[in-house]
């Protein structure tokens, strides 16, 4: 008989990976032990396996779960009827909301992911794909010439990287305490992006 699960365990689980991210984004994953992770949560080590086989299944779940919100939002707002700008918008505002409350482990996704087995790593990939994909789709309709989208896919893949340069490293950075919220950060990317493209005033950017 299958063992029932605890009316609590879904919160233990995301406490358990919390705190996981927390200390691989501090120590690194190979310095982070099972130890570490059960003496964060004020917990035994055989509760942490009970949850999660391997320190290895904790670091996937980190990243899993974390590209997995990542992608739901972005296809989300796609599947609303606005203009590929107010996409961008939103998408970019609701990202670095998304980073503000779990750095950890937006922290892990960047700097851990060669500490995943080649075939898990493989998922995180194709997940991150998705997103660029999502992202220059946006960029290719914002930036095309005469209600063309951008036709040249080299273009695209430069222009989308330099995005998700501004916005996936705002966390080294970033001080929510200082002069602007996180809204008004991303909102000038956004902007400053959006004008760059729609005016059209650098010569390579015309197909």
């Amino acid at each position: 008989m299958a063992r029932t699960k605890s009316p609590d365990y879904d919160v233990r689980r995301k406490f358990i990976l919390d705190q996981a991210a927390g200390l691989f984004a501090a120590q690194g994953f190979h310095s982070a032990s099972i130890s570490a992770i059960a003496k964060a949560c004020k917990s035994s080590k055989s509760l942490i396996y009970h949850y999660f086989p391997s320190k290895d299944d904790i670091l996937f779940a980190v990243m899993a779960e974390h590209t997995d919100l990542l992608l739901e939002t972005a296809r989300g707002v796609m599947a609303e009827k606005i203009s590929a700008a107010a996409k961008l918008r939103i998408i970019s505002r609701a990202y670095l909301d998304i980073y503000k409350s779990a750095q950890a482990r937006h922290v892990v996704l960047l700097n851990e992911l060669r500490s995943l087995a080649p075939a898990r790593r493989r998922q995180i990939v194709r997940r991150e794909r998705d997103i660029l994909s999502i992202f220059e789709a946006l960029i290719a309709g914002i930036g095309g010439i005469g209600g063309k989208p951008m036709a040249r896919k080299e273009l695209r893949t430069v222009l989308t990287r330099l995005f998700m340069g501004m916005i996936n490293w705002t966390y080294t950075w970033y001080d929510p305490k200082g002069p602007l919220d996180s809204d008004a950060v991303s909102d000038l990317a956004s902007e400053i992006f959006i004008t760059g493209l729609q005016q059209g005033k650098f010569a390579f950017l015309r197909d």
